[in-house]
């Protein structure tokens, strides 16, 4: 299973975290990666990394600005997102695997909404 949260409010030019807990047979898998999904507008890789490597990934639309990062210890994988803008408004949601496609992942968690307002 796979628990997203941290989502919210925020002003353009600020700061949020989110987090996904993985547990049971997600731990299996190479690696987590997380996606977003604005309205009207397919889902979307925002960046991945793997669990046991130092190998990362990002969108282009969020390179330099969001950073993806895991705690082995705490099952944990974490999207620290800065200088947001109101364009990175979306439900984002993380994704068992270390992928960049929507169509690869098969066991995705419930979402968490992030609005940034102008």
């Amino acid at each position: 299973q796979l628990q997203a949260s941290g989502g919210g409010l925020v002003q353009a030019g600020g700061s949020l975290r989110l987090s996904c807990a993985a547990s049971g047979g997600t731990l299996t898998n190479d690696g987590m990666s997380w996606f977003r999904q604005a309205p009207g507008k397919q889902r979307a890789f925002v960046a991945a990394i793997r669990w046991n490597v130092e190998n990362t990934m990002y969108g282009d639309s969020v390179k330099g600005r969001f950073i993806i990062s895991r705690d082995n210890g705490k099952n944990t994988m974490y999207l620290h997102m800065n200088v947001l803008k109101p364009e990175d408004t979306a439900v984002y949601y993380c994704a068992q695997g270390f992928y960049d496609r929507a169509d690869y992942v098969q066991n995705w968690g419930q979402g968490t909404q992030v609005t940034v307002s102008s």
